[in-house]
Order: C-alpha cells, then structure tokens, then sequence
C-alpha cells in the first residue's frame, strides 16, 4: 500500500464532513483587472489589526511621516506594528469605530495624505545570504499578520522549533462574492512563489501543497507555470464545496488529516499560510516593503462598477463604495466580508485593515434579509451541514443557557463560524450570532479566572516576602543579641538581666526545703534588728537635718518678714528638743535613784516577771516626770529668746490633725499595752510610793497617762486579791 505521502504526490484529494453549496456569485469581479484608487482625504489606521496586542504608539499628532513609516513599535512577540500607506501629516489619535462585529471604538492614527506618496529610506535583504533571524525579524517588523481573516501573527508560525511535514499554502477562497486572491494569483504569481521559498527555508517541509477551487482555471495555470521550477511544490485542485477553504478542511482535503480538538496543525507537522500572506512576506523581505496594503473586493447589485481594488490600509469603506459607483437604496445594508462570514457595518468610515477581503453593498432582493425566528425543529439539517462535526442543535439550547461547562465540552471552539449551519436552518436561527456570544462569555470568564489566579498569585508572593522579612529581622536580631554577649564577655562585663534571670531559674530550680520553729524565729529576729536600726539611722538623720538648718538661719528670727518668723520658730523648737534630748539620761538616772527603797525592794524581790514589769513601768513614769519638769525651765529660757510669734507656734501648734494623730496614737498604745499586761499583772502595787501615784494621777504626755492607768489598774488588781483569798 502506498504511503501518505505517495498518495500526496500522486494527486489523491480526499473530502470532509458536511459542507454546502451556495451560490458562487464571482464573475463580476474574477474577470476584471485589479483597479488602483485615488488616495482618500483621510486614512484611519487602527493600531491593532491582528490576534494579539496592540505595539506602542511612536507618533504625535502634528507629526510628517512617509510612506512605510512605523506607526508603533512591536514591544512584544504577540504585537505587529503598523505603518503609514502614505506620507502626510498626522492629524489625530483617537477612538474610531472598530471593523469588527462589535462595532467598539479603538484607537486609530488618522493621516491626511499629502499627495506626495514619499517613501522612507528602504533595506531589502538577499534571500540567499540572511539567516533565519534576519528573516524572521523582518517579517514582525513589517507588520505581516494572517490575511486569510484570522490575523495570526505571520512570524509566530513561520519561528516554531517543530518539525514540519507540509507547508499548504490556502488559494482556496470558497466564500461567494469574493475574488481578491484570484485576482491577485493572476495579476503576480513570481511574487507568491517567491514568498513560499522564504517559507520553506524558515520551516524546511518536505512538500509544498497548493490548494486552490477547480473553478478558478486563470490562477492555477499562473500558479503551476510560477511552480515548474520548483521540487515538490504541488498545486491541487479540489473541487467547490463550502468551506473547504476552512483551515482543518482544507488539511482533511489535501492530506487526509485531522486536527485534534484543540489542538493545532503544527501540532501534526503541518502548517497553513495564506496565499497573499505569501505574497506579503515577499514584498517585506525582497523589496522592504511593509504590509500598507491588499486587493479588495468591492461587489454588489448596487454598484456600477463592481471590483477587485488595491486598496491601503486606512481607507474608508465609503471611499472605496464610491469609487465603484455606490448607490445606495432605503435601508442599505452594508457588508465586510463574504455573506457566509461577513458582518454589517455600522458607520461607512470604518476602515480597511489586513484582514479585510470584501466590501458587499447588496440590494434588498440580492441578499434578503432572515426572517423571524422560530423555534428549533430539530430536523438536523444543522448537524448534517457542519464541516466541524459539531452538534449546533446541543450548542444552541447550552449558548441559550449559559452552560459554558457543557459548551466547552461539546467543542464550541472548534466552531469556525462558517455559518453553513444557519445557512440550511429551515426555522432561520441565527446559530453563529449565539455561538459568537457564547465564545465572547467564555472568553471574558477565562480573562476572570486568569485575572484571580495571578491576583492569588500575587497576594501569596507578598506573605512569602512578608514572611521572608520577618525571618530576615528575626535572624538580624539574634544575630545582634549574640554580637552583643560576645562583646560583653570580651570586655568582663556581665548582663545583669540575663544573671537576674539565672538565678530566678535556678531559685525556681531548687527544691524547697521545710524550715522548722527555730529558723523561723531566728527570721524574724533578724527582720526586727534591720527594722530597729532602719528607724535609728531615720532618727539621727531627722535630728541632724533641722541642727543644720538652724545653725544656716540664724539672724532670720528677728526679720519683719512672716516667712523668717516661721523659720525662726522652727528653729527654737529644734533647740528645745535638741536640750529636751540632752536632760533626759540624767534625770532618768536621778529619778530612779531618788525611788523609794520599799518600791525598789518591791521591784527587786518581785518573783512574778509580772510585778518585775510594773515595777519598770513606775519607774519610767518617774524619770518622764522629772525629765519634764526640768525640761520646761530651758524651754521657757528658749522661748523667751524667740519672737513672740514663735512661742506661740511652740507652745501651741498650729494644725490640729498633727495633735489628734499624735493622740490617737498614744490611745492605740495605751490600748495594746493594757491588753498586754491586764493578764499578767496579780499582785497589787499597794506600797507605790507618793510620788509615783501623784506621776500617774496627773500625766503631762499620753504615754505618761497610758501608764498611769496601767498602774492603777494594778492597784485596783492588788487591792482585791487578798479579799479573794480570805
């Protein structure tokens, strides 16, 4: 059995499914040369004419650019720029409407041409000595996009790595009306075989296939007699049939291939290129000339003069209607492209750019429009019809729907909108206005989708980075703290906190130990001597201050100022404490000589530590008698001395809550000492001398008073006992 590629060089056609035959309507045009229009007043040149993004604008308005002049700049593999078809002036960059179905605004740079048709300076190259960078280079930079109605960037099929088996160059045009790539087979088929030769050094195919319509005779003849010369370039014939010249089609037809659902030709070692993309890349390359330009077909019943035009980018779809003789019926309708694929146009400014193939201005009963729609009948004359082998009755109730998972599963991207299916649909749907719909939907759903993974992306790249600063200041941190400890222990220098903290660990650490009586007592004996000689050291550093001061102020006591009157106050009742202090020991030690020998025997024989305790309280209470008594002679001798403003302060004082706590202390002392010794006092003091009793009846201090009435109250105890006993 012979191989596929035996069967291919043979000349074997086979077929695909489904496919129509709709009027061809082409003799109008196919028969007639290739006019040449007049330059418009103005040119509105769209800064995107292809699949992909827009290049960067490099013009201002007010600017003179020439003929082939790059307009923007190609700053990314999937943009193409665009160039000025003429020079002139440009006038305006602005939105117009766009020559797309959706009729939206983009941005155009309108031109108004100077009549001048000056060129840029131009390069070409040598096809034999440029490499395939060079070439590939050149044909982005002359702006080169699919003409055959997709706009695929030409250099993103032609730079592929793949292998490739066959390079088919589509010359099929089954759509009816239109005739521009047999016009343009016929007027200069060097030039195309020429553009195929750069294609086959930048792919390097095995074969060449030619596709191209039994029913156009001029342009395969040109085409083989341009192909003589060349090995394994084959032009075949394959017969009418709508749409064959679909690109999976046409691979079925010619190589008995099929593409896998969505999936690509180069993805089976096959790529498609248009015949006036073929054209195209030989005008870049050889002659430097960028894509500025392309024959259009202008037909229709309302014109005088239906033609093919070779028109330039830019120009208005009126301009070119008018110079075929427009004239234009109630309610004209208005088509670019084929009545299979085209769309009407809504504004007549629109303009031409690289894909545009026709102009078709009907009448009313050339191209009737559809009528009403009515309900789905399920005849599948729809199924039958689909060169895809899709399912449009299913397509249509899920586009209806909404159900854009179950679209996806039934293929509706691999639907090429050729529209054979309305075109049979007895109920006169309108399926590929649905399925456009549908596509559109997905498509902004997929924009969506994309939109919030790369916004998760992005926010799961910023905790990273947050993260990664934390650790990066956590690591800086401990690396300082260890700088630090490094450099205390080489200075000797300790870190009081961190051997507070050792020992707090290791206090914590220690096992606590029970204590017995003797340490607890042994404790608080040690507290009450730092106690006793904390208020010692509090007392001499409160009588040495006010000595200091007063011997500072002397002199100040006789100033009229009230000021220096209370400092000289202040002053006199330091000296009388000061000689209160110095008299006390002595009389103390006066008093209890001058004690009674019967109270000092009383005292001395007391066995009881009770009565032992009285005893010692009598006798303070004698010495602070006799303390006082000749502590006031000195004080009447200082005060006599002082101002009688001072006296007045010292004998009396001046706020009274100083003397309400001074007694609420003495009666809280009196109280603890009467709790204290109101058990331990049995034996009556009955023997208490005169004086003592006199000392207790009348107290000149509270302390004095307080022992007072404890010795009388061991009186009183005295005093009853022996009537107990009797």
């Amino acid at each position: 059995m012979a191989s596929l590629f035996q069967q291919i060089q043979a000349g074997t056609l086979w077929d695909f499914h489904g496919g129509i035959h709709p009027p061809v309507r082409k003799a109008h045009t196919s028969s007639k040369p290739v006019a040449t229009m007049p330059l418009p007043d103005r040119l509105y040149v769209p800064i995107r004419q292809h699949i992909g993004v827009a290049g960067h604008v490099l013009v201002a308005v007010g600017d003179r650019v020439l003929k082939g002049q790059a307009l923007t700049l190609a700053d990314s593999s999937m943009a193409v720029p665009v160039h000025a078809p003429t020079s002139g002036t440009v006038l305006a960059i602005t939105d117009h409407t766009s020559p797309h179905p959706s009729a939206l605004p983009e941005t155009v740079v309108v031109i108004e041409p100077d009549g001048l048709d000056e060129w840029r300076e131009r390069e070409p190259l040598n096809i034999v000595s440029c490499d395939k960078l060079q070439l590939i280079t050149r044909i982005q930079e002359s702006g080169i996009a699919g003409m055959g109605g997709a706009g695929f960037p030409t250099h993103l099929k032609t730079g592929m790595n793949k292998p490739v088996d066959y390079l088919i160059i589509n010359a099929v045009e089954c759509e009816p009306y239109i005739s521009a790539d047999d016009a343009l087979m016929q007027e200069d088929p060097t030039t195309i075989v020429k553009g195929i030769d750069i294609l086959c050094k930048l792919l390097n195919p095995k074969a060449v296939l030619i596709g191209i319509e039994d029913d156009k005779p001029i342009a395969i003849a040109a085409l083989k007699a341009a192909c003589s010369q060349r090995e394994h370039y084959y032009v075949r014939e394959v017969p009418v049939k709508y749409p064959s010249g679909g690109e999976k089609q046409l691979i079925q037809l010619l190589t008995n291939k099929e593409v896998p659902a969505g999936r690509r030709p180069a993805d089976i070692g096959i790529v498609m290129q248009n015949v006036g993309t073929a054209y195209a890349i030989a005008q870049a390359v050889i002659d430097d000339h960028p894509l500025i330009s392309r024959i259009v077909t202008v037909t229709g019943d309302t014109l005088m003069h239906p033609q093919n035009v070779h028109a330039l980018i830019g120009t208005p779809v009126y301009a070119l209607l008018d110079f075929c003789g427009f004239q234009a019926e109630r309610q004209q309708k208005v088509i670019m492209g084929g009545p299979m694929m085209g769309f009407s146009l809504p504004d007549l400014s629109v303009p031409v750019v690289k894909t545009t193939n026709c102009i078709l201005a009907p009448t009313a009963a050339e191209l009737p429009d559809a009528g009403p729609e009515l309900d789905c009948i399920r005849c599948s004359a729809c199924a039958d019809a689909c060169p895809a082998t899709l399912l449009p009755q299913q397509l249509l109730w899920y586009s209806k729907a909404k159900d854009y998972d179950k679209l996806q599963e039934y293929n509706l991207a691999d639907c090429i909108e050729c529209g054979a299916c309305a075109y049979v649909c007895p109920s006169e749907i309108p399926l590929v206005q649905y399925y456009r719909i549908a596509k559109a939907d997905i498509r902004e759903q997929q924009r969506e989708a994309v939109k919030a993974e790369q916004a998760k992306a992005r926010f799961e790249a910023r905790n990273a980075r947050l993260e990664a600063e934390k650790q990066a200041r956590l690591a800086k941190n401990q690396q300082l703290a260890a700088n630090r400890v490094q450099t205390q222990q080489q200075s000797g220098a300790t870190n009081a906190v961190a051997d507070a903290l050792a020992r707090i660990k290791a206090k914590q650490a220690e096992p606590e130990t029970p204590k017995n009586h003797e340490q607890i007592i042994a404790e608080r004996e040690l507290k009450k001597q730092q106690a006793r000689a904390y208020q010692a050291a509090k007392a001499a550093q409160s009588e040495t201050a006010p000595q200091s001061a007063a011997d500072d102020n002397t002199g100040l006591a006789s100033s009229d100022n009230p000021q220096n009157t209370a400092v000289a106050a202040a002053i006199a009742r330091a000296k009388a404490k000061k000689q209160q202090a110095a008299l006390s020991e002595p009389t103390v030690n006066a008093t209890l000589t001058a004690a009674s020998e019967d109270t000092a025997e009383n005292v001395a024989a007391a066995t009881d530590p009770r009565q032992a305790a009285v005893a010692a309280a009598i006798a303070r209470a004698k010495a602070k008698k006799l303390q006082t008594a000749e502590a006031e002679p000195a004080v009447a001798a200082t005060l006599a001395s002082a101002p009688a403003e001072a006296v007045e302060n010292v004998v009396a004082p001046t706020d009274p809550r100083q003397a309400a706590v001074a007694a609420a202390i003495a009666r809280a002392k009196a109280k603890k000492q009467q709790v204290a010794e109101s058990e331990a006092i049995n034996t009556p003091l009955a023997t208490a001398p005169a004086e003592a009793a006199v000392s207790v009846e009348a107290p000149t201090d509270p302390r004095q008073a307080a022992v007072a009435a404890a010795i009388a109250r061991a009186k009183a105890r005295k005093a009853a006992k022996p009537e107990d006993e009797k």
